[in-house]
């Protein structure tokens, strides 16, 4: 099997960003499970499925035909081959994602199509549960996290530049809660693998922890 590196953490943390960072220095492949949701859920859609199908949504999640590219800039997702970065961010497949995520079909179905993604040269797989889950085998784990201040700052300058006008209270809110429900979930609580390398970016900035990861890979030989 391929190297795999994992990158979790709590949202806002800047995950997604350093995977792609880093896959795309390494030139390897790239992994966002959380999209992944998103593009079943979208996939439906498109199928004209029930929103309740929950036998069709796991049919979709086991033959999804999904990449994302590891470029710096900013996040690609394509769909059968067509780009739908725009698409899986709307507020609609994002209830979509939250409904099809709660059920335990789909979730074992994913699980099957995430592994498939480990492929030479290598992956670089971001999320919640690659660590502990997903790839508990990984030779490098890192656990990215932040305070829930400087989370809730980074996701409004964030928005801000995209012309919303969310409150920076409202997302210090919103990030508290998700926290609360991803750290206290039956299934896949988000929490650092055992083997799993923390670094805390409060104080950091993207190309300090970019730098980071690389450096551990080197220190385990994964690279040059």
């Amino acid at each position: 099997m391929a190297t795999v590196v994992t990158i979790d953490g709590p949202t806002s943390s800047g995950k997604g960003t350093i995977s792609r960072m880093v896959a795309a220095r390494l030139k390897w492949h790239l992994l966002d499970s959380g999209a992944l949701y998103r593009l079943v859920a979208l996939q439906g859609l498109n199928q004209g499925l029930d929103p309740d199908d929950i036998h069709g949504h796991m049919q979709v999640a086991q033959t999804l035909d999904a990449h994302f590219g590891a470029v710096q800039d900013d996040e690609q997702v394509w769909l059968g081959g067509q780009e739908v970065t725009g698409l899986i961010r709307t507020a609609e497949a994002g209830m979509g994602a939250s409904r099809v995520a709660a059920w335990p079909e789909v979730r074992n179905a994913l699980l099957v199509r995430q592994r498939r993604f480990a492929r030479q040269p290598g992956l670089v797989a971001d999320g919640r549960d690659m660590g502990t889950v997903v790839f508990p085998d990984a030779p490098l784990k890192v656990f990215l996290t932040a305070s829930p201040e400087e989370r809730a700052r980074r996701r409004h300058k964030q928005l801000k530049d995209k012309g919303s006008g969310v409150s920076l209270a409202a997302l210090s809110r919103e990030i508290a809660e998700r926290d609360l429900k991803d750290s206290t979930r039956a299934v896949a609580p988000l929490r650092p693998a055992a083997d799993a390398h923390v670094i805390d970016s409060t104080s950091l900035n993207i190309q300090d922890v970019v730098e980071q990861v690389l450096a551990l890979g080197r220190s385990r030989s994964l690279w040059s």
